[in-house]
């Protein structure tokens, strides 16, 4: 199944490495944040190569709803509550700033960028709305509250901020990948010290950035206990509402809605993956109760990884390893917080650290609730006595009858009922049956 941004836009093609290659920086990763690495770095006159195991844009990237957006939810009330004012002021300048440098790539590129609202709603609790339109009205943010939207259905409350931004992913991403340094169909088999080892050849490196979604190095940051992956549905509407704004459910197995030309995209169904949830069911059911006359043109799926307290790991991968950085786990949130990696990654290797870098460091504290819950999967689906097992950690793996795939639900790894790799952190083919 094809997203509509993969219908409409045309990729431009990278040669695969061809023997032995050096550079400063090395790119692990074609998806949005490895392309925005890679594009920063080369304008800072940072010789750097990106290298994909498959081709760029290939993997989650192609699957975003495309919001830009400070709103992450209702996020900021939490983030003073759990890190302090100040860290949740650098966290909201971080996504400003994001907004900002689209706005300013955006300018001249054939991408369908166009300005909207942001709403984040609540389907039953006023209370809550209320307290985030005042904390981001203390954090110098203008937001008002809403009690009724255009949405379809009676809301709780919303939170609007205004002039935020929507747009073709993958136009703006192969716009600006045209004329940087990367190498499709180059797979990197084993890492040792300073050199990759690829399907093609080897690469010589004096800093490393690791952006493949999920974290390649087991061994180090503990990613595969800091990490779990959700799993969400969308659809593509025709004949369905045309909107003013975007909007996002505060619940995670909630509701998104935004337009794209003709098409409403309507987003939910979310689950841990690996469990089960309402899938594209839930969101066909509810368009045949509001959008009577709509007909579902495109239907796909995509998977994010999600952090223990909800905001991104970017910095220093791990203590034990020395010029090896990281960019995951943006919650859903992956426009901004992947203009925000690029911005924090590009700093730490120009010798210029961003001032909000500190709060999205990897290594920050992870006596969060989410951790047990991380735990217990794991335990379980090592337990679990069925086949087949994920070769990622060992996992036995779920049925997704939806998507007809084999799902683990500790790490997120994906598989075709071939045994095909679809999502990592695995790395590897599994043999099924």
């Amino acid at each position: 199944m094809e997203s509509v941004w993969e219908k409409s836009a045309q990729r431009p093609k990278f040669e695969k490495l061809n023997g032995n290659a050096s550079t400063d920086v090395l790119i692990i990763g074609g998806g949005i944040a490895g392309i925005l690495c890679a594009y920063k770095l080369k304008n800072a006159g940072v010789d750097c190569i990106l290298t994909e195991a498959a081709e760029i844009c290939g993997g989650i990237t192609k699957n975003t709803t495309a919001k830009i957006t400070l709103q992450h939810g209702l996020l900021y009330d939490k983030l003073i509550k759990r890190f302090g004012e100040n860290k949740a002021k650098r966290y909201l300048r971080a996504q400003m700033h994001a907004g900002e440098e689209y706005a300013k790539i955006c300018h001249g590129i054939d991408c369908d960028y166009e300005i909207k609202d942001s709403f984040v709603y609540s389907l039953n609790n006023k209370e809550k709305i209320q307290r985030e339109v005042a904390t981001l009205n203390h954090l110098g943010i203008k937001a008002d509250f809403y009690g009724a939207t255009e949405l379809p259905f009676k809301v709780a409350g919303a939170v609007c901020v205004r002039e935020q931004a929507q747009f073709h992913p993958l136009k703006f991403l192969y716009a600006i990948s045209k004329d940087l340094p990367i190498y499709e169909h180059t797979k990197v088999t084993q890492l040792k010290p300073y050199t990759a080892i690829t399907n093609h050849g080897e690469i010589s490196f004096k800093k490393l950035i690791i952006a493949t979604h999920f974290p390649i190095l087991n061994k180090h940051g503990g990613y595969f206990i800091k990490l779990y992956q959700h799993r969400s549905y969308v659809i593509a509407l025709e004949n369905a509402q045309k909107l003013n704004g975007m909007y996002v459910d505060e619940s995670d197995t909630g509701l998104s809605f935004r337009n794209y030309e003709n098409l409403l995209l309507l987003g939910g169904g979310g689950h841990r993956t690996g469990k089960k949830g309402g899938c594209w069911n839930e969101l066909e059911t509810f368009a045949q109760k509001h959008y009577k006359n709509a007909r579902i043109i495109d239907k796909w799926a995509t998977q994010d990884c999600m952090t223990l307290d909800a905001v991104a790991y970017i910095g220093p991968y791990a203590k034990s390893l020395s010029n090896v950085y990281v960019a995951t786990g943006f919650n859903k949130w992956g426009m901004t917080n992947s203009m925000v990696a690029a911005d924090i990654l590009c700093g730490i290797i120009k010798g210029r650290p961003a001032p909000f870098a500190e709060v999205f460091l990897p290594s920050r504290s992870i006596m969060r609730p989410q951790l047990a819950a991380n735990t217990f999967e794991s335990i379980i689906g090592l337990l679990t006595p069925t086949v087949p097992r994920c070769p990622h950690l060992g996992c036995a793996l779920k049925y997704n009858r939806a998507e007809h795939s084999w799902d683990c639900p500790c790490h997120g790894s994906r598989f075709t009922m071939d045994g095909e790799l679809i999502d990592n952190p695995a790395t590897d083919d599994k043999k099924i049956g």
